[in-house]
């Protein structure tokens, strides 16, 4: 007996895609339904019959979200990140009715790539449960060759552009929404403000990256990365031992000025949406002379990574997905929090002194057949903000949300390729 499906969206990436993916599994047969939670969410679905505007306290949420999904006979919630507390409300409910949970993150394969899961993402993610044998052997094509994501972000632009216009409607246009209630803790003004800075001084950024990097590489000493990440960012809040990036910092500069050789530099490489929050530069600066070792430290804002990667002694994170880029060069990676990526194949676990004397090389086997193990399963082609992204993801999307697996749960349940045996990481 078929179950009619009945689906609903919460919060997702600033702009239009969800209120398309709505439009492409209608076509289906489904119903659509949008809670939005502010004029933000609503200025891409007001003209959808099917929006639910939350316009009470947030202590009213449960009760709420309750009402809605036995009126509308919900059998499907989607959201975008899984952390923030109407998302882990929703997700509670969600499991405790046996109703399908989507979990749409950014790719762990960044830039080309989206993230797609059930009941989770990131440290509460599936991926966190497998070891990489139990992936090597069900692979669909052992040794394949693995597509190479673009050199850049397509979509950069258009994904601040969107984190500006959103922040735009929140400040001027949210009287419908008296109740709202931000789940980061900065106010939507100084949001907005920042994401329209941001916007409008990319190319003037662009200059002064391109400038320190080349200035790093002219002076050919041998040098290590640290990758920032946002601090407000739900992967560093919750599945990071950290409370804010000043730790990391300080803790990165310490470990380095204890175990590095004289003659190597450590260069710190901020988020590519890093957009003044907290002032970095500064902080890294006084740590770096604090530690005697001003001259040796080096910050970068944003941009691509690729540039200092390629010649990058090793690097070290919290739980950045940029830490797969590293290790698709084969180059030593130490990592702080929770990461689907923390495997003892290709991650170092050495104190931090002595992974910058002499870091612990990735296997890059085992690597490419993680790799290879995500691009067959939770990893979709495209983009959530630029339109050639949007539809290149929608038509890929609606088969697997209609499935009856999860994509993990498809492969996993495959019959293994007769012909290989599993390779086992040294």
């Amino acid at each position: 007996m078929n179950i009619h499906r009945s689906f609903l969206f919460l919060q997702g990436p600033h702009g239009p895609f969800f209120g398309q993916l709505a439009q492409v599994l209608r076509s289906t047969g489904v119903s659509a339904w949008r809670v939005g939670f502010n004029a933000g969410d609503e200025s891409y679905w007001s003209n959808d019959p099917g929006y639910l505007p939350f316009q009470q306290s947030p202590n009213a949420w449960p009760d709420a979200l309750a009402a809605i999904l036995r009126d509308k006979s919900i059998t499907d919630i989607v959201l975008y990140g899984d952390t923030r507390p109407i998302h882990a409300e929703a997700i509670r409910q969600a499991r405790s009715a046996g109703l399908n949970i989507h979990v749409f993150e950014e790719g762990y394969l960044r830039p080309y790539w989206v993230t797609y899961e059930r009941e989770g993402s990131n440290g509460n993610s599936r991926l966190m449960t497998f070891d990489v044998p139990q992936m090597q052997a069900h692979l669909a094509q052992q040794g394949r060759d693995l597509p190479v994501p673009p050199a850049h972000w397509g979509d950069m632009r258009q994904h601040i552009f969107y984190g500006a216009l959103y922040h735009w409607f929140v400040m001027f246009r949210n009287r419908r929404y008296p109740h709202f209630c931000p789940h980061r803790a900065l106010p939507v003004g100084t949001e907005a403000r920042l994401y329209s800075q941001r916007l409008l001084m990319m190319p003037f950024h662009a200059l002064g990256r391109a400038l320190a990097t080349m200035r790093i590489k002219a002076r050919g000493h041998p040098y290590h990365l640290a990758l920032l990440q946002l601090e407000h960012d739900s992967s560093f809040q919750s599945h990071s031992p950290f409370h804010d990036m000043e730790t990391f910092i300080e803790v990165v500069i310490a470990g380095f000025a204890k175990g590095a050789a004289a003659d190597h530099h450590l260069v710190f490489k901020a988020h590519p949406l890093e957009n003044g929050r907290k002032p970095l530069r500064r902080l890294i600066r006084l740590s770096a002379r604090a530690h005697g070792i001003a001259g040796r430290v080096h910050y970068v804002r944003g941009g691509k990574l690729a540039h200092l990667l390629d010649t990058a002694r090793s690097a070290v994170t919290v739980n950045s997905t940029a830490g797969q880029q590293v290790l698709w060069r084969g180059i030593p990676l130490r990592i702080f929090g929770t990461a689907v990526y923390d495997k003892p194949e290709f991650v170092s676990r050495q104190p931090l002194p002595a992974f910058f004397a002499d870091p612990q090389v990735p296997d890059q086997q085992a690597y490419r057949d993680f790799r290879q193990f995500l691009l067959e399963t939770s990893q979709i082609p495209g983009g959530y903000y630029s339109a050639k992204g949007r539809r290149q993801l929608t038509q890929q999307l609606v088969a697997l949300m209609l499935a009856e697996q999860d994509p993990y749960s498809a492969r996993l349940t495959a019959t293994p390729p007769a012909e290989h045996s599993p390779r086992l990481a040294s």
